[in-house]
């Protein structure tokens, strides 16, 4: 994947279009679906941020695209990816 597939567009709810780095996806069995984290662009290594988390459906190539992203409804799910959210940030602080 180059870096430009590992980029994703939202559009919030003004209009504004903001780009966002692909941190990592991953599937649940538990819940049946994939998921894919976001971090903006314009954030510094050493800097404090949102990730933000959503629910997609894959295409053919098992990737997401802003069209096939849905939001996290439950808390038990919410719960599940802070804990796999957390679980990737400790590996990587670990290298």
């Amino acid at each position: 994947m180059d870096e430009k597939d590992n980029l994703i567009t939202l559009v919030d709810e003004k209009g504004n279009e903001m780009l966002y780095k692909i941190l990592f996806t991953f599937e649940s069995d538990d819940y049946g679906k994939s998921y894919i984290l976001l971090v903006p662009t314009d954030s510094q290594p050493e800097e404090q941020v949102d990730v933000l988390a959503f629910s997609f459906d894959p295409d053919e190539n098992g990737e997401a695209n802003d069209a096939d992203l849905h939001d996290i409804e439950s808390d038990e799910e919410w719960e599940m990816v802070e804990g796999v959210l957390d679980t990737f940030l400790n590996d990587e602080k670990m290298q």
